[in-house]
């Protein structure tokens, strides 16, 4: 009897901690919300956009469902970003969207988060990492842990935080280029670009509408990039495919070829720049983490770096070894979620995050 007593209260503990999500990895970025659950790996992944009725303001979709209507909204809705490069737009829809985003890793069972880690852009300002800690509050997450997306990436993607040798890491998102040297599980240079992929669909629709006259949207220019545009030049200057918008001179409906020579050289513009990047923080480093660099390479992370050959592109461009992370997409939260396994790093870590929040707590004042 007294074992089965002991049983049912053990039972009835772990079911008391299952309404508690212990620990929560956050990567909201501009192209797409990742959460990741300590135990339970990757439960959120979903474009970073929520659906708004004009004239109430009222969010009637978010990720998935948002991203549906995009481009086809019906009167009276409008999409939109909330975050945009890297960073909070429009803080209402922010703290709706990561709410909905941390319920449904939640799984609809537990109410509250004891603690989460959250990348953030290297480059944000005081205000702007203030938005993000108070869209974490909003959505109940009890203590919240801010780490660079450059650390965070290097963890996921392999880089120990005992190594005292320098690592290079690049993570690349939909509007944000991150450059990180780590070593001893510290940054010690970063850069950050706000230019990254979207910024190649941007110049594809604008290259389409001033050279062929022809309106499209942000889905056929993903379409473009993905089946057409390569970093490098492509084997097949002359594959072409249909596309189809709005003719610019009359209004009607119309369709056109585009050949992958045609737009190749639009795409170079943004591929330049975020190589440019990488470059000058490479430029700037000292002569024994140069050395470590030499030795060791550049590591690629983030969505923005599956890019049809750019990793080959960055070879070349610096003369170094490059190689893709594992699931480059998944490097943010795969890291922030190891740091739950390093105590004494993220004992330091949520010190600092609580020192950051006291100021600007401070600042605010």
């Amino acid at each position: 009897m007294a074992f089965m007593r002991k049983t049912a209260a053990f039972l009835g503990m772990r079911a008391l901690q299952d309404l508690v999500s212990d620990s929560m990895a956050i990567d909201m970025g501009s192209a797409s919300t990742i959460i990741s659950v300590r135990g339970r790996g990757v439960v959120v992944d979903e474009p970073s956009l929520v659906a708004v009725d004009i004239v109430t303001g009222e969010v009637i979709a978010i990720g998935h469902e948002a991203q549906q209507k995009y481009g086809r909204e019906a009167r009276g809705v409008a999409v939109i970003a909330p975050m945009v490069n890297g960073v909070v737009a429009d803080f209402e829809r922010t703290k709706e969207m990561l709410a909905h985003f941390v319920g449904q890793a939640r799984g609809g069972v537990s109410a509250f988060s004891r603690r989460a880690l959250m990348s953030v852009f290297s480059d944000v300002t005081p205000v702007e990492r203030r938005a993000l800690l108070t869209a974490a509050q909003h959505a109940r997450v009890g203590r919240v842990g801010m780490i660079e997306e450059g650390l965070a990436a290097a963890f996921g993607s392999g880089v120990r935080a005992d190594d005292l040798h320098a690592s290079a890491v690049v993570d690349i998102g939909g509007g944000t280029t991150n450059v990180a040297i780590v070593a001893g599980g510290k940054i010690i240079r970063t850069r950050a670009e706000r230019v990254g992929s979207s910024n190649i669909n941007a110049v594809l629709m604008n290259h389409v509408r001033r050279h062929r006259g022809l309106l499209v949207g942000a889905r056929s220019a993903e379409r473009l990039k993905l089946e057409l545009v390569s970093a490098i030049v492509p084997s097949d200057l002359a594959k072409e495919i249909p596309i189809n918008g709005r003719d610019v001179l009359t209004g009607m409906p119309r369709s056109i070829e585009i050949t992958a020579g045609e737009i190749y050289p639009v795409a170079q513009e943004v591929v330049r720049q975020i190589v440019a990047g990488v470059s000058s923080t490479l430029d700037e480093l000292p002569a024994e983490v140069a050395g470590d660099i030499y030795d060791r390479g550049i590591i690629l992370t983030g969505g923005g770096a599956q890019f049809g050959g750019l990793a080959d592109y960055l070879r070349e461009a610096t003369k170094l070894p490059v190689r893709l992370a594992d699931e480059p997409k998944y490097a943010i939260v795969r890291g922030l979620e190891q740091m739950f396994d390093e105590p004494l790093l993220l004992r330091r870590v949520m010190r600092e995050a609580q020192k950051t929040e006291i100021m600007l707590s401070y600042e605010s004042s």
